[in-house]
């Protein structure tokens, strides 16, 4: 695994490689126990996972107030802390059991993150978290449409949503209402990959949020913008 890291995640520290083989250990540990990802392979996961989640450390600004919304196994937001300490990220899911695990990852590594278990239509109204984060990122989430409306409310004006896809294909054109609806830009980053099309879809927030969104739970899934 520490090999494996240093292949493929350039410049490296050992301090770094310390904290994603304990995170390794952990994911394989708890995986045995519920359902935290179907890939468990090392190499699978420093490129599928671990590699994948990074494609937003250099665009994030330093000290941001980062959300991770959907967050599941961590994926992207303990990578990107391992690798950036000074990101101060909040980790949402909707699911109980993934929290705690994340907050025995968070404490077995030496990392500080808060975690909320809540819906992200509901965090995404609550006035604590509303329009007060510098960016948000979310990986294997929903659709495109779908995921703007669960991580632009959570934004400041100005501030950008990291979304990471696979081979983008017509889910731009579809979130074309979405977009105008939520007062935001969206550009498409390329991501290398040796196992196919990646992608960063990165959605830059022009203008405050209409009160309207995000709709209740179950909505933006149920009938996307």
């Amino acid at each position: 695994m520490r090999d494996l890291l240093k292949q493929h995640i350039p410049n490296i520290t050992e301090e770094a490689c310390d904290k994603f083989v304990a995170y390794y250990e952990l994911l394989i540990d708890w995986n045995t126990r519920m359902n935290l990802t179907a890939i468990t392979e090392p190499e699978e996961t420093v490129k599928k996972h671990f590699l994948d989640s990074l494609a937003a450390l250099p665009f994030l600004p330093e000290n941001a107030r980062v959300a991770d919304v959907g967050t599941g196994a961590g994926f992207p937001s303990i990578p990107l802390l391992i690798m950036r300490k000074d990101l101060r990220f909040t980790l949402v899911d909707s699911l109980n059991k993934r929290i705690v695990f994340l907050q025995e990852v968070l404490k077995t590594l030496g990392l500080s993150a808060e975690c909320v278990h809540a819906r992200a239509e509901d965090f995404g109204r609550d006035p604590k978290y509303r329009a007060g984060f510098d960016a948000a990122v979310s990986r294997a989430v929903a659709a495109l449409p779908t995921l703007l409306e669960l991580t632009v409310p959570l934004l400041k004006v100005g501030a950008k949503a990291y979304c990471y896809k696979g081979d983008v294909g017509g889910e731009l054109e579809t979130a074309k209402s979405a977009l105008h609806l939520l007062h935001c830009t969206a550009e498409v980053m390329p991501v290398a990959s040796d196992y196919g099309a990646r992608t960063l879809v990165i959605c830059t927030k022009n203008a405050p949020t209409p009160s309207t969104y995000p709709r209740k739970a179950g909505m933006p899934s149920k009938k996307p913008l």
